[in-house]
């Protein structure tokens, strides 16, 4: 979403608004998803691992139990990690896995729509901007509320109720698009609703797969979102262009419709969540006070702070990059993108298949890292082949630090408070996402397109660096 904001179209014509939108939306989508992805308290403190190895054993049978855990253990080290055929054959992961592409399908075509329409509307990149302000206004706003309703109820229902409301309004624009106020108020709306379904969603996989399948779990659901919303947008951007907004609305309506009737028939098997006794805002601070306690989640959270810094201004400038630095513009920047794409879409199938040698905090801030060395070769070399290199290495490195990034905090929240958690994660990483996107603009005007690079390479090395102490300790702070 922040693509459509930082670039100003760069003068871009408004006859050439229709491709410009369509690779805006698959530059958000490819590079910084994100990263909505944030889960609450009360952490596990044993896996089975942990207990199997501190389990007391009888001493009359030291040496069977003994060389019992020592061929599990070597068992554990040799067998490999379950892959997306293992998690695809069980029923309610792939309902879910469907659902939530289809709704991810839903979420492009009304971006690109939306930026189009707003972009016939008023003629202006600041127009255009309004867009992306009121999406992340309703996470700030609403993100503090929906992290204790995703805790309290039934997550199915959660998911279902917003896949409804979005499709309500949705079907608001299929009748009335022709006044931009209006517009700004369904993308408000549109944007609440994934506030409380993309928490409901990612707070809810956990129980339907095992914990060393998460990683494979999120694998899916992220490359199956990533190629949709490569494939989608530009189809949604033709769509509005050619048989008119009208239609594109009304497919984005269908999405969430389909998405519903989808999530109607899966069966989580969710305990009943007891009451809590304090208010709804309190129990929203729970959260807060869980990634101050934790030292990993506390790492994690100065991180994503650091990262969004970096993202929301050099994710929106990428194209301002393209043409006055790298002297690429049209086929040359939608080069780039789709370097982005593929890297991303391969990021998590690489993950899979070295997940059970490679995994947990140093995967996530190791990407880091790697997508801030990729901004500062961004900013020192201007050839366009190795651009497209360093931007595949960016994507893969994006992919494959939000799906580690995921797997951990389902694996380490308990499920009381995972719901709370990735929402102070969503309003940490939109929070510093806007005043990245105010800054970058700022400093790209006043001293250069570089300077926002340089500037966004050093924050993601710095967001790399907090880890190293959480990930050589990764115990609790509780």
């Amino acid at each position: 979403m922040s693509r459509g904001a930082g670039a100003d179209l760069l003068g871009i014509s408004r006859n050439a608004a229709g491709q410009w939108a369509a690779l805006a939306a698959k530059d958000w989508v490819a590079r910084y998803t994100a990263d909505r992805q944030v889960q609450p308290p009360a952490i596990k403190t044993h896996t089975k691992r942990r207990l199997r190895e501190e389990a007391p054993e009888p001493q009359s049978r030291a040496g069977t139990c003994e060389e019992s855990r020592h061929d599990e253990a070597v068992t554990e080290k040799t067998r490999p990690a379950p892959g997306l055929r293992a998690v695809l054959a069980k029923p309610a992961y792939r309902r879910l896995w469907a659902a939530r592409t289809v709704s991810q399908c839903g979420d492009v075509a009304q971006f690109t729509t939306v930026v189009l329409l707003v972009l016939h509307l008023t003629g202006s990149g600041l127009g255009v901007s309004g867009v992306v302000f009121a999406e992340i206004a309703a996470v700030l706003l609403l993100a503090p509320l929906a992290g204790p309703l995703v805790d309290r109820l039934p997550r199915v229902r959660v998911m279902i109720s917003s896949d409804v409301a979005r499709l309500l309004l949705a079907g608001v624009l299929v009748v009335w698009n022709d006044h931009v106020l209006i517009v700004y108020a369904v993308a408000f709306g549109l944007s609440a609703g994934a506030v409380f379904f993309n928490p409901a969603a990612n707070s809810l996989l956990p129980t339907l797969v095992a914990d060393d399948e998460l990683v494979a779990a999120n694998s899916g659901i992220w490359s199956a979102a990533v190629l949709s919303q490569v494939v989608l947008a530009p189809v949604a951007g033709l769509l509005a262009a050619t048989a008119g907004f009208e239609w594109a609305f009304a497919l984005n309506a269908a999405s969430y419709a389909v998405s519903a009737m989808l999530l109607r028939g899966l069966r989580a098997g969710e305990q009943p969540l007891p009451v809590a006794s304090g208010s709804i805002w309190k129990q929203g601070l729970e959260a807060l006070t869980l990634l101050g306690q934790d030292r990993l989640l506390r790492a994690l959270a100065i991180a994503q702070a650091l990262a969004a810094l970096s993202a929301g201004a050099t994710s929106a400038l990428l194209v301002v990059l393209a043409a006055q630095h790298l002297g690429v513009c049209g086929s040359g920047y939608g080069a780039m993108i789709a370097a982005i794409g593929a890297g991303a879409f391969l990021g998590p199938l690489i993950l899979i298949r070295v997940s059970d040698r490679i995994r947990g905090p140093g995967v996530i801030f190791g990407a880091f890292g790697l997508r801030g060395v990729v901004d500062l070769i961004l900013a020192t070399f201007t050839a366009l082949p190795a651009a497209l290199v360093t931007l595949a290495l960016y994507g893969l490195g994006t992919s494959t630090g939000n799906v580690s990034f995921s797997s951990l905090i389902q694996s380490r929240v308990s499920s009381q408070m995972r719901g709370r958690v990735f929402s102070a994660f969503d309003v940490i990483w939109q929070s510093m996402r806007l005043v990245s996107l105010l800054l970058g603009g700022i400093l790209a005007d006043t001293i250069g397109i570089r300077a926002v690079f340089y500037t966004g390479g050093a924050l993601l090395i710095a967001a790399a660096l907090t880890g190293v102490a959480a990930s050589s300790n990764p115990s609790h702070g509780t």
